[in-house]
């Protein structure tokens, strides 16, 4: 094993015994959950809410029914709350490698299950390394949705845990999954830090680097749903890193064929119905994707995929074809890169 995981290994299954022990707020989830999250998490048994250590929201909307992934699940937290929502008919799977962890994720599978009033669990939990989920007997195609908290920054080949995520997921599957980014790439010296990589600092990305690891997996337009700026709050640890600045976003990365890598005009709109459960009155596909409901909207191609090719196809209308391109959608992408007009003083070959 890989001396980086054994130290993961050896931060979150014997040196934490609860999130209390966290040296920073890097894994901290500040932003407030939605209402029906915080029903489910009223649910969630103590001692799994203790040993949780995300740094992020990774709970989609529009989950009944939907085979999920977790990497990195921990003690459970995230994939009994997808429990809860996918339904007796959906089913989640969580991925960790440290026995501490999966020891209490298991002691709680029959709790939940009769806490959401469930026959049989729908959750199961497999000891494995997310660096080699090609290891771990996954079917490829098989998953609508993969999701993970604050877990990729501790792998070692962060570029083959998304290439092998995009395979598993099915065509138009998503990847939403909350991480720490950096504005600059991490020095060699302090990667080499156990307390600095276990805290989820000194393996984040930076934040270029993953756009890049993410569409050469086949991501070709990642989104950005949610982001807030980091403070360390460790005197000591802030001292070693410097001027470094640290951010938790949360991606949604969509399997879909067709993406471009700019945001291409096709003159298309879209129009939201209000259906999806809990966002009635509009709906957020990312940061700069608001759709009020029954509001004409016109979208770039990109979006017109991500709304129409997915499982939140229900829930819009749709106006326009592929027929016609009218350039970069304004305000999104590059800007046309030439400048000058023609006319008489123009020199013609």
């Amino acid at each position: 094993m890989d001396t980086k995981h054994q130290e993961v290994q050896e931060y979150y299954g014997k040196s934490l015994e609860t999130n209390a022990d966290l040296k920073t707020n890097a894994c901290c989830t500040l932003t407030p959950p939605p209402k029906h999250i915080r029903e489910v998490l009223s649910q969630i048994h103590d001692e799994v809410q203790e040993k949780y250590y995300g740094c992020g929201l990774t709970i989609p909307y529009e989950l009944e029914g939907l085979k999920i992934l977790d990497l990195g699940s921990g003690s459970g937290r995230d994939c009994f709350i997808a429990s809860k929502l996918v339904g007796e008919k959906g089913e989640v799977i969580g991925v960790d490698m440290t026995d501490e962890q999966l020891a209490v994720a298991n002691k709680y599978i029959d709790y939940h299950a009769d806490q959401f009033g469930f026959k049989t669990s729908n959750v199961k939990f497999v000891k494995g390394n997310i660096d080699n989920l090609d290891q771990l007997n996954l079917k490829e195609g098989s998953f609508d949705l993969i999701i993970s908290n604050c877990v990729i920054n501790l792998a070692v080949n962060k570029q083959k845990v998304l290439n092998d995520a995009y395979k598993l997921l099915k065509p138009g599957g998503e990847m939403y999954f909350s991480d720490v980014y950096s504005d600059r790439r991490i020095p060699q010296s302090l990667q080499k830090d156990p307390v600095l990589w276990g805290e989820c600092l000194s393996g984040a990305l930076y934040w270029n680097d993953f756009l890049n690891i993410a569409k050469k997996a086949g991501f070709t337009d990642p989104r950005v749903a949610e982001s807030r700026g980091m403070a360390v709050e460790n005197a000591e640890l802030e001292e070693k890193l410097g001027d470094i600045e640290f951010f938790s976003v949360t991606y949604r990365l969509w399997k879909l064929d067709g993406l471009e890598s700019d945001c291409e005009d096709y003159g298309q709109s879209v129009r939201y119905k209000g259906t999806v459960e809990g966002k009635a009155s509009s709906f957020d596909l990312d940061d700069h994707h608001n759709f009020p409901v029954g509001k004409m909207m016109t979208v770039c191609g990109n979006t017109y995929k991500m709304l129409n090719e997915t499982r939140l196809v229900n829930h819009f209308e749709f106006f326009g074809t592929w027929d016609t391109h009218y350039g970069i959608f304004e305000g999104c992408g590059g800007n046309i890169p030439f400048k000058g007009e023609s006319g008489d003083s123009a020199n013609c070959c």
